[in-house]
């Protein structure tokens, strides 16, 4: 994903893979001993080019990361609560900063969220919260003891 082409091959202009391409795209992130990654680290990587800084990029997954919980509850809260603003708020902010650092299982689930809080179907936008909650532990689990510990020596 680049920042000066937001769309990549099949996805939305939030450059989050779309339900169309998410095979493929699925795919093309990086696998360790058969398990998908949460975390592409090529996207942080090229972020940190983009803005000709590790240390931003660093910043921002290491922020990322310890928003975590707290952007997880306030969409949590939303959607359970049927506030259809707040839930849209929080997921788009969710699907954006994810793809940011490369969690791009985590904001193709936070798309699919968004698809049902669009389409005023919060109940069963309920379902999906437990899949993007394992998902974005996993994504900040990555993030820390990958890209973040790496960094710093």
């Amino acid at each position: 994903m680049s920042l000066s082409d937001p769309s990549p091959r099949g996805g939305d202009a939030d450059g989050v893979p779309s339900e169309a391409s998410a095979g493929a795209d699925q795919a093309s992130v990086p696998q360790n001993g058969g398990r998908r990654q949460a975390v592409d680290p090529a996207v942080l990587d090229e972020l940190a080019e983009q803005l000709q800084s590790p240390d931003i990029a660093h910043r921002f997954a290491r922020d990322y990361a310890a928003l975590w919980e707290q952007r997880q509850r306030r969409l949590t809260s939303a959607v359970e609560g049927q506030d259809h603003a707040a839930a849209l708020d929080a997921v788009i902010s969710l699907k954006t900063s994810s793809a940011m650092v490369g969690g791009r299982h985590l904001a193709f689930l936070a798309g699919k969220l968004q698809a049902h809080i669009q389409a005023g179907d919060l109940h069963s936008g309920q379902a999906l919260l437990l899949a993007v909650a394992d998902s974005g532990r996993a994504t900040v689990h990555e993030l820390r003891l990958g890209y973040l510990l790496k960094k710093k020596s």
